[in-house]
């Protein structure tokens, strides 16, 4: 199988953010644990899980774009969970270790642009 630029990138990408996940893991276990509350902690892990889980999708993602390069749908869909992975994972990091509050509501915009990412790519593998 031939990667394009775009199939590279992204699998690029979902390598990069896996071992961002892994190293704000460890931070977060080792290094916050004796800074934050216990309810602050699982808000941190509760990022994180996210953070995991949609980097594996990403790769899932990419490989099926691989299959079907031409699809829009399935490219857009790969946009969309990086970008709602980035806003409801890092919206949790910086809620916990900056103690503001208010990124709090910016979390739910990341969680909705990943349900309509994994629709959208759903919808490309069933029409495109």
């Amino acid at each position: 199988m031939i990667l394009n630029k775009k199939i590279k990138t992204f699998l690029a990408i979902a390598s990069f953010m896996m071992a961002l996940a892994i190293a704000l893991g460890a931070f977060g276990a080792h290094g916050l644990k004796s800074v934050l509350d216990e309810n602050m902690l699982k808000v941190y892990n509760t990022g994180i899980q996210y953070h995991f889980y949609n980097t594996l999708g990403l790769f899932v993602a990419t490989f099926i774009f691989a299959l079907k390069p031409e699809s829009k749908r399935i490219y857009i869909s790969l946009w969309l969970i990086l970008i709602g992975m980035i806003i409801f994972s890092f919206s949790l990091y910086f809620l916990t270790i900056l103690n503001m509050p208010i990124l709090g509501a910016i979390t739910p915009i990341g969680g909705t642009l990943l349900i309509i990412a994994w629709l959208i790519l759903c919808f490309g593998i069933l029409k495109d």
